[in-house]
């Protein structure tokens, strides 16, 4: 059963389509786990099995049909992060003003998976509204770490990440703003992909002109978390947005030359703060790309603007979507998010014309480096996985955090410019308990398949993704 949990998804979808393991088998071996794991990290929050194992058994009795043609994902389970409303099953976002919320209808990303053949096995933890990259709320507590339980997973996507790392889960979704999908996937030595805006549409949505967050894949490999996203990826009406692109580009195979492919490395982003540890582990890897053949050059692009200009979108956005809850529920809602929303508050006109000024500003300033070079290389997170107990880190190496999103520069930085981004797992440090650390692959605007290939590469070069986590042992 373990190693079902660990096998490929593309591999375990094969096998049900070749009728050499059963739907049910699988879910079995994937409740199996989550029995067998998740009390040690907090994963999953709302669970099914008797949902999932029913819905498994019932595609198994299709498939015996001769007009059955199974489904791309073909019976695989997954467990939506506790944000995307799934009809029927308990979602939560993480607040205890919708502990016991139960939609009625479904998210598009839901439509779109089980039409595809993904069959829900439960929710996934998330900080209270998604807000932060720490995992942890008042409705179910904190996700741990599985390399090492005293430390964060990271998030929003944190019970996604964990459970994956974990093999509770064969891969999952997940949301990324500031780094959602990049923080949670580095620090728990998965792949995280932050594809471009519109790849993956969203409805409902408060904001359907919003470009700063999106909808992506976590998986175990890069070929995995291109597996997921061939799902969900593709245009839809009800997202203006939506990139009209077939999904099928996603289901190509992932290998490529790179030789003579200009690649940019940058230890820092111009000078963020850093952990050494983090550095370290990442100039070890350094040397992979001149392997594969690239011509690797230090440079970084000017980001100058970077921090006004996500601060500001973000307050904006957290005005929008949580204002009302500040004003009606203040006590019930926690104070980093009360603290954005005072931020938004504040915002002049000037203000937010000035930041959405230096988002284009930005935008082309990315486009124009990437002209020169094909990808930009960089690091996650400033920082390894910190203490569990705390709520966000107060500094990274001797540098003081003004608020709960300084330390995530290393990936908002991207994320203002739009950009597509990937953290892909690059080694361990050297703590008594090693803790993971990812790379960063940052891509030419709407290229999301050029930076799997060059993370897949990578990946297979390195095999980090292929160390487990202690709590499984």
């Amino acid at each position: 059963m373990t190693e079902i949990c660990f096998s490929s998804a593309t591999t375990l979808a094969r096998l049900i389509r070749s009728r050499k393991l059963s739907a049910t088998e699988v879910m079995q071996a994937f409740i199996a786990q989550i029995e067998r794991v998740n009390s040690r990290v907090n994963a999953i929050v709302t669970f099914v099995p008797e949902q999932a194992l029913a819905a498994a058994k019932k595609f198994d009795r299709n498939s015996m049909s001769k007009s059955f043609k199974s489904p791309a994902l073909a019976g695989l389970p997954i467990a939506y992060k506790d944000n995307v409303p799934t009809r029927g099953i308990r979602t939560t976002s993480g607040s205890p003003i919708y502990k016991d919320h139960v939609p009625k209808e479904d998210h598009l990303i839901v439509e779109r998976l089980s039409a595809a053949g993904a069959i829900t096995i439960g929710k996934t933890n998330l900080p209270e509204f998604a807000a932060g990259s720490h995992t942890f709320n008042a409705v179910f507590g904190t996700t741990l770490n599985p390399y090492d339980t005293t430390k964060t997973a990271g998030g929003s996507s944190g019970g996604a990440a964990v459970a994956t790392a974990c093999g509770m889960l064969p891969f999952a979704d997940g949301g990324d703003l500031a780094a959602s999908l990049r923080n949670p996937g580095n620090y728990c030595n998965v792949v995280g992909f932050r594809p471009s805006p519109g790849r993956v549409p969203s409805w409902p949505a408060p904001n359907a002109w919003n470009m700063l967050s999106v909808l992506g894949p976590i998986a175990r490999t890069v070929a995995d978390a291109a597996f997921l996203l061939s799902a969900m990826a593709g245009p839809d009406a009800r997202a203006p947005l939506s990139i009209a692109e077939s999904a099928a580009a996603f289901s190509k195979p992932l290998h490529r030359n790179f030789k003579k492919i200009r690649v940019a490395w940058s230890r820092d982003l111009g000078g963020l703060p850093m952990d050494p540890r983090v550095t370290a582990v990442l100039d070890k890897r350094r040397k992979i790309f001149k392997e594969l053949g690239c011509s690797v050059e230090e440079a970084s692009p000017d980001f100058s603007g970077a921090t006004e200009a996500f601060e500001t979108l973000r307050a904006l956005s957290f005005l929008q979507n949580y204002g009302e809850l500040a004003k009606t529920r203040r006590a019930e809602v926690k104070d980093t998010i009360l603290w954005n929303v005072a931020q938004g508050r504040k915002l002049t006109p000037e203000k937010i014309a000035r930041a959405e000024a230096l988002r284009s500003e930005l935008f082309h300033r990315m486009r124009r480096f990437l002209e020169r070079y094909d990808f930009l290389i960089c690091p996650v997170n400033q920082l390894p996985p910190f203490p569990a107990d705390q709520e966000y880190p107060g500094e990274i190496a001797g540098v003081k955090m003004d608020n709960y999103l300084d330390w995530m520069k290393s990936c908002y930085y991207i994320t203002i410019t739009c950009h597509p981004a990937i953290s892909v797992p690059a080694g361990f440090t050297d703590d008594l308990k090693p803790l993971p650390v990812g790379l960063q692959i940052v891509g030419r605007y709407r290229d999301d398949f050029g930076v799997l290939q060059l993370a897949h590469a990578f990946e297979q070069a390195t095999l980090a993704h292929r160390i487990r986590p202690p709590v499984v042992a």
